[in-house]
């Protein structure tokens, strides 16, 4: 769930969003290392339950479904992995031919069915049928700010560890690619970048993206990751 783009761009003529004009990119302070490990994660979580908003966005973000009635709730699990290198982020490409955000990079997740226990149990289904990581894998250690994207879904980060030992069996009729980005690098905030959307000669919304490697990270998945630094730039703060 990439997008963040208005309908009427949509409907436009053909869209890259990594050819927009990039506008700005942050000066915000780097992440203090020790804010990258797994221990300050879980501690974060426990003393600090949501974090503030990326103020580009914070139009964007509600405290609960009931403030957004009309939006599809969902969820996205962001999986963190204790790697030698440090810690890495899970992420997916959607396949081309779904009906939403096709190609994009994403997190798994999806819309909450009435089956589901809590948001986090949807988060753990979710990943469990996009990419066949069992839920006895995976450990939520608490929840970011829900966010409104402009396909109508209110979704909600779940952030959680992936445990080693795992099998992963992704779905081929959801997920084409899965891939990790290490954390250091997805949180460092001189790789953000702001970019104007320009359609027929017209401004529309801005968006930011993370570029690493090959990928291309924009959109609603880039805000989201954007609020994570921001939670853990408060959480050092508040607990350094």
């Amino acid at each position: 769930m990439s997008e963040i783009m208005p309908t009427d761009v949509k409907r436009s003529t053909w869209f890259n969003p990594e050819t927009q004009p990039v506008i700005a990119v942050d000066s915000l302070p780097s992440l203090a290392k020790e804010a990258l490990q797994e221990d300050f994660i879980r501690e974060a979580f426990k003393t600090m339950p949501l974090g503030q908003v990326d103020p580009h966005f914070q139009g964007q973000f509600v405290e609960n479904f009931t403030a957004a009635p009309t939006a599809i709730p969902a969820a996205v699990y962001l999986g963190l992995q204790q790697r030698k290198t440090g810690m890495s982020m899970l992420f997916t490409r959607r396949s081309a031919h779904l009906l939403h955000h096709a190609g994009q990079i994403s997190f798994p997740g999806g819309r909450i069915d009435p089956e589901d226990l809590s948001v986090q149990a949807a988060a753990l289904r979710e990943t469990h049928e996009e990419v066949g990581i069992d839920p006895d894998y995976l450990e939520p250690l608490g929840q970011q700010p829900i966010f409104l994207s402009s396909s109508s879904f209110a979704m909600c980060p779940v952030v959680g560890m992936i445990h080693p030992g795992y099998r992963m069996v992704p779905s081929p009729a959801e997920v084409s690619e899965v891939f990790e980005v290490p954390l250091s690098a997805l949180l460092d905030p001189s790789q953000h970048t702001l970019h104007q959307v320009q359609v027929n000669g017209v401004n529309y919304r801005q968006y930011f993206a993370i570029r690493w490697q090959q990928h291309f990270i924009w959109g609603a998945t880039a805000v989201i990751v954007r609020n994570f630094y921001h939670y853990l730039h408060a959480a050092h703060q508040r607990l350094a």
